[in-house]
């Protein structure tokens, strides 16, 4: 699987726990996965595959 770029050579990988690895917050993430912009609300339950691709997006503030 590909994240932003980076090939990752796993099978499966939850992406809730992709998340949490990485100290991200799920409310300011956003995600494409295979071309196609994923719910929040699916994020708890999905699972990435070995040929999946996604890219994230995450939202920071500032001043």
């Amino acid at each position: 699987m590909r994240i932003n770029g980076e090939e990752l050579a796993l099978s499966e990988l939850k992406f809730s726990e992709y998340l949490k690895e990485r100290g991200l917050r799920a409310e300011f993430v956003a995600l494409e996965l295979n071309g196609k912009i994923v719910s929040r609300a699916e994020f708890e339950t999905l699972i990435l595959k070995k040929d999946d691709v996604a890219e994230l997006v995450c939202f920071v503030g500032g001043g």
